[in-house]
């Protein structure tokens, strides 16, 4: 990177992001203390560099599991441009070329979805499909089937009713009190196991599911919403057999199946979305950060055509329609960036380099296991992984949360960036998260490996 340039310009930078700037996810008291913000100004690749020159392998996608496709496409930035200067927006009650067309090649790799809604975020996108069931639930169903299940551990965004639904009790601490009707179900991570007896985990995870229907009344609840692989909760891949007994529950108590894909979407597990990796049928899919990589903001929520059809029932009653809007739903930008987005992982053959990659992954921290005892499991798909520690494997005490960071610090000090779940489950913030770009090649992997080893090392001995 050339630098050069700024060389007049950092100190002001730093400063005024010091005295302006308020940074998501950051305690900001060390940056009056002599620490300087993080000020990232370029990248390329799998690679990214600070304001003061330095550089980073990025194993974490731009922090969030966002920049699937890598830093530096210009393809997708020429896209953008071209289409921002003929039609850059207008609100989506209309239509636009780009939507129509990212929508008919998104429903392409969807069998059994249909319609796709658009909007900003993450958050809005489940916001969305929440409204929609609350709304199915005054149409058709006198008010009842208006109760939306949610998942321990899982997370699905960050406004009021997102975390209503949000099974991270550290990240929701502090916002109550929450939207109603949200009701919590069991995890399913097997490495913490709650059912010990059971013959079957899956089934039985599955099974504790249906129980809180039972205690709700079956008539009283409208979706069930999960992520295909549990996320910032602990990178959490559900048992053999419990995604198959979740999808005959939903069908046996006419309870709509809402997947979460924020995280999952477009790649990152090595499918085009987690849920293909269970033959999962669902009525909602809703998704973001990968959709468009981070070049342009945009987030989908799709239906099957039977959710659709529920809302043009009866022309004549003036609130039977989805009465939603996303200002920001009727930019061109988004579904821009997305076309160009599918088209490189298509003629890239990313999904199978992330399948390939991510077991080579795998393999390798699993190698990591054999060296240091504070490994307690790795886990994931794809891409897509994790590695809990522990301070004991026998009794699976979870470590300390401020040593867990240590480590990911050290691996940045190495020139490699590394996540960790983060404020989140209360005790068990204590998983590693690795999410390289869908190009990573061996040679990245070995060097987010190496940072690892070396980190773990440097901080447990």
């Amino acid at each position: 990177m050339n630098t050069q340039h700024l060389a007049n310009d950092v100190s002001s930078i730093v400063e005024a992001d010091r005295a302006h700037v308020w940074h998501q996810l950051t305690q900001h008291a060390p940056f009056f203390t002599g620490a300087d913000p993080r000020i990232i100004v370029e990248g390329k690749g799998m690679r990214v560099w600070d304001i003061n020159g330095r550089e980073f392998l990025d194993a974490v996608s731009g922090g969030v599991w966002t920049v699937n496709v890598g830093y530096g496409r210009e393809s997708i930035a020429n896209a953008v441009r071209d289409q921002l200067v003929k039609m850059n927006y207008f609100a989506a009650s209309t239509g636009s070329i780009p939507s129509s067309i990212f929508s008919e090649k998104l429903i392409e790799k969807m069998p059994g979805m249909s319609r796709v809604y658009f909007s900003n975020s993450g958050s809005e996108a489940n916001e969305k499909a929440f409204k929609m069931v609350r709304q199915i639930s005054h149409k058709h169903h006198g008010g009842k089937k208006s109760k939306i299940l949610y998942r321990d551990r899982d997370y699905h965004g960050t406004t009021i009713a997102c975390l209503s639904a949000g099974g991270q009790d550290e990240r929701n601490a502090q916002y109550g009190p929450f939207a109603p009707g949200f009701v919590s179900v069991p995890h399913c991570l097997e490495y913490r196991n709650q059912y010990p007896d059971a013959e079957d985990y899956g089934i039985a995870a599955a099974n504790a599911i249906e129980e809180v229907i039972l205690r709700e009344g079956a008539d009283t609840i409208g979706a069930l919403c999960l992520e295909p692989i549990t996320a910032g909760g602990g990178v959490i891949v559900p048992p053999k057999n419990y995604w198959k007994r979740v999808q005959e529950i939903c069908k046996k108590y006419e309870i709509l199946l809402h997947i979460d894909e924020v995280v999952c979407g477009i790649g990152r597990t090595g499918k085009w979305f987690g849920y293909q990796h269970f033959d999962i049928e669902p009525d909602f899919v809703t998704m973001a950060k990968g959709v468009a990589s981070g070049y342009a903001a945009i987030s989908c929520t799709v239906t099957n055509e039977k959710v659709f059809d529920l809302f043009k029932d009866d022309p004549s009653d003036k609130l039977s329609y989805f009465r939603d809007i996303s200002t920001f739903g009727g930019c061109t930008a988004g579904p821009t960036a997305a076309i160009e987005n599918l088209r490189i992982i298509e003629d890239e053959n990313l999904l199978e380099n992330t399948q390939k990659m991510g077991d080579y992954c795998l393999a390798g921290l699993k190698e990591l296991m054999n060296n240091h005892d504070v490994i307690g499991d790795v886990r994931g798909a794809g891409l897509f992984l994790g590695a809990e520690l522990v301070e004991d494997r026998e009794t699976k005490k979870p470590m300390d949360e401020a040593k867990v960071q240590a480590v990911v610090g050290k691996c940045a000090e190495l020139g490699v960036l590394i996540g960790a779940t983060n404020r989140s489950v209360p005790g068990f913030n204590n998983t590693l998260c690795l999410s390289p770009a869908l190009i990573a090649t061996k040679a990245d992997i070995d060097e987010i490996l190496s940072a690892i080893d070396q980190a773990l090392t440097a901080v447990f001995g």
